[in-house]
Order: C-alpha cells, then structure tokens, then sequence
C-alpha cells in the first residue's frame, strides 16, 4: 500500500463516526435522515452547501434535506443565493399567490443554481401547514448583474414617502440601466466600459440617497410603516453593495484587485440573513442554500493569498453554535466549469469537466477511504476530539486549501457528481 493512502487518525475516526445515508431520491422516504435530528438540535440557521453550482446530485441531497428539516424539525424559512429584492415576489408565489406556471416568469433571468425545486416544495408543503414556511433571498441584486431590482422597489417606495429625491434616484436608474446583465461576470465588464465620470455619478448617488434613507428613518415611517422602511432600506444597502461589487470584480478581472474586495458581497448576504431573522418570529429556524465557499466559517485563500471573507464566517461570529455549515462534495464525477464568456448567457459559459481523483489530505480522500458511499459526518466531534484533519477539499474543478473541521460543521460526500439538465423549468 503506498504510503500516501495508509490510514490515518482521521480517516479511522470517519470510518467510526460517519453515517451511511440510503439514498439521493428527494421523494424518499426521510427515515435514514434521522440521525441528524440530534446533530441539528439547537441550531436556528443550517447552511447547505455544495462545492459547485448546477450539479444534480446536490440538489437533489438538498432537497431531500431541506424535506426532513421542514417536516420533521419544524424550520420556517428557506433562505437562497438568490436577490433580496427579487425575493419578496417569489415568497408571494410561495405563499400561494398566483398560478402555479407563474415561477418561470418570476425566474426567468435568474441564473440556474436549483431554486424551483425548492420553491416549489414550499409552496405544497404551505397548502396545508399550520405554520407556512416563508422564502427570503439574501443576495445582492442579480447576483451581482444589474442594480435596477433593487432600485425599482426603492423608487416606488420614495414615491409615496419622499418624493423630493426621485430625481436622484431616477439619474441612478438610469446610469444602472445602462450596464445591466443577469450575473455579474456579465455586468462587471459593461461597467468597466463607462465613462468614469458616469461610475463615480453612481456610486456618490447611491451614497447621497443611502445617507438621506437614514438620517430621515422617522419621517419615513411616520409616512409608512417600520417593515417598509426596513424592505427599502436593504433594498438600497443591496444597490449600494452591488455597486461596490462591480469595481472590485472589474478591478479583479483587470489584474488590480485589492486583497478580498468581493467580500462585500459576503457580508450583505450575511446580513441579510440576520435581517430575517431578526424580522422572523423568535422560534425560526432557517434553511441557507449557497456555495460552499459562501457558507464555510474560515477566510478563502488560494495560493497562500486571501481572496474572501465569506458569509458563513459573519454568520458563525454572530450566532456561534446555533450557525452549522454543512458542505456537500463528491468524490468522482463531473462538475461544472464556469468561464467567463460576453457572448454567453448570464456572461459565462459552463464546461462539463471531469474530476480528477480524490487526493491525500483532502476531505474526498478521506470519505473514499471508508468506502461508505453516501455519507454524512459531524465534524464537531472531530473539533471536539482535537483531531488533525483534512487540509483541503473540493471548489469546482480544483482542491482548496482549507482546515476542513473548522471550516465546517459537517460534510456530506456523495459517491459521484454529474452536471444537471439546466433547459428543466
């Protein structure tokens, strides 16, 4: 046996500790789910993740969990990658406004990361629940694309309470909708290529209206209501993070990116976050879907270098234990590729790439060693047992450089990994 693939502390506590789910089929039933009920015990935010996007396998894991955590542990909210803004809509639908073909045209732009599914399962599930489980976006506008579904429910919102500032806010619109995309690898380029004159007449109206938003909060409500003002002023924060988010990506793309500066993204979706919890009812408890690199508590460094602080990091700082990150992996497979691409939809293009095998050190290395297949570990105990563990695990294609118990909570490998139909409704 070659030296690199002998047991090792770790890999003899997985092989102890780990726990063998039966399948991936979402309609299954949830029996052999139940082990996490314990695990999860006192947790009011379990973050899903999956170390790429449009994989079919992890969103049908998610599926299966987010089923369990709804009906068998009594979680209120579904939380996404997905718009701040464009989600209040979307948590209309699943609250059983509407028709049901209705969720295509409200998705219609968004970029595919396996939101319907989900959406959809709430609102079957609210036709009959006592409590309804409501759907909350977390992100900044577009992913990242285009300003204007974050600007548009702020104009209408100052049309009724401070009708003096649309101007400002009309001159934004406009600028924003001259660069609008759906994603931000396609806004980002289109807003290098404006004048500065006109990035700079962005960013200071944005910051004269966020600093007026404020300062006159009690005007405001006396005009409407507390949870208006609140809705409106995310909205804002959100256009204002996402401005900021296009110079930091075009300075990155450029080859002058300063240390980290796509964090801010981080830190709205981590916000947000706490803003619903904050405006949900004591006992909620959040399901969060994101990226792994988005949901995982320790700095993304790549090459020694650090390149973000992500939202899991926020979140685990403000909640403590009751935050758990769950990263979801593959051993073999194929993942999705993503490059950059203008001609493209959404401003990439997305490659079907093989993986290359698990390797020594790495969280998939260790899983492939116990041979349990589909698999969920708590890494807590690990934490707690002082172990020395993994130091890398799977982001897209490649093997991040991460302490992987105290990035995550848990990990859920599953065997393989294949590319989802992305023409699915």
């Amino acid at each position: 046996m070659p030296a690199e693939n002998l047991p090792t502390p770790f890999t003899d506590w997985l092989h102890g500790h780990a726990t063998p789910l039966s399948q991936l089929d979402p309609t299954a039933p949830l029996d052999d789910l139940e082990p996490l009920r314990d695990v999860l015990d006192g947790t009011r935010v379990v973050a899903l993740g999956e170390h790429s996007h449009f994989i079919a396998e992890f969103a049908a894991m998610r599926q299966r969990l987010l089923r369990f955590l709804v009906e068998r542990c009594g979680f209120t909210v579904l939380a996404f990658e997905y718009g701040f803004g464009e989600a209040i809509s979307v948590d209309s639908w699943a609250q059983g406004q509407g028709a049901d073909g209705d969720l295509s045209t409200l998705l219609a732009s968004s970029v595919p990361i396996g939101l319907p599914d989900p959406v959809r399962f709430i609102r079957r599930h609210n036709h009959t629940a006592a409590t309804p489980v409501r759907f909350a976006g977390i992100d900044i506008p577009a992913a990242g694309g285009s300003l204007l579904p974050a600007l548009t429910p702020v104009a209408d919102y100052l049309s009724r309470t401070d009708p003096e500032t649309l101007p400002a806010l009309r001159s934004a619109i406009t600028i924003a909708a001259s660069f609008a995309g759906d994603s931000a690898a396609a806004a980002a380029p289109a807003w290098a290529r404006l004048a500065p004159t006109e990035q700079d007449t962005l960013s200071a109206l944005l910051a004269r209206l966020l600093i007026r938003f404020r300062s006159l909060k009690p005007l405001y409500v006396s005009r409407g209501d507390q949870h208006s003002y609140d809705t409106a002023l995310r909205c804002l924060e959100g256009a204002c993070y996402g401005d900021y988010t296009f110079r930091a990506m075009a300075a990155l793309f450029a080859g002058e990116g300063l240390t980290a500066d796509t964090s801010a993204r981080d830190l709205y979706m981590a916000e947000s976050l706490l803003w619903h919890l904050n405006h949900a009812e004591p006992t909620a408890r959040v399901v969060l879907v994101a990226h792994n690199a988005h949901i995982q508590k320790t700095p993304i460094a790549f090459d020694g270098h650090l390149t973000g602080i992500p939202m899991g990091q926020h979140l685990h700082s403000a909640l403590g234990d009751a935050y758990f990150a769950l990263g979801l992996t593959s051993l073999t497979g194929h993942t999705a590729e993503m490059r950059r691409d203008e001609e493209a939809a959404f401003g990439f293009s997305i490659h079907d790439t093989p993986l290359e095998p698990p390797v020594p050190g790495s969280i998939e290395g260790a899983f492939a060693d116990t041979r349990l297949g589909l698999a969920f570990a708590d890494l807590r105990q690990a934490r707690a047992g002082s172990l020395s563990g993994p130091d890398r695990i799977r982001m897209q294609s490649i093997f991040q450089r991460t302490p992987v118990i105290d990035a995550f909570d848990g990990i859920l490998s599953t065997p393989a990994s294949t590319i989802a139909d992305l023409e699915k409704p």
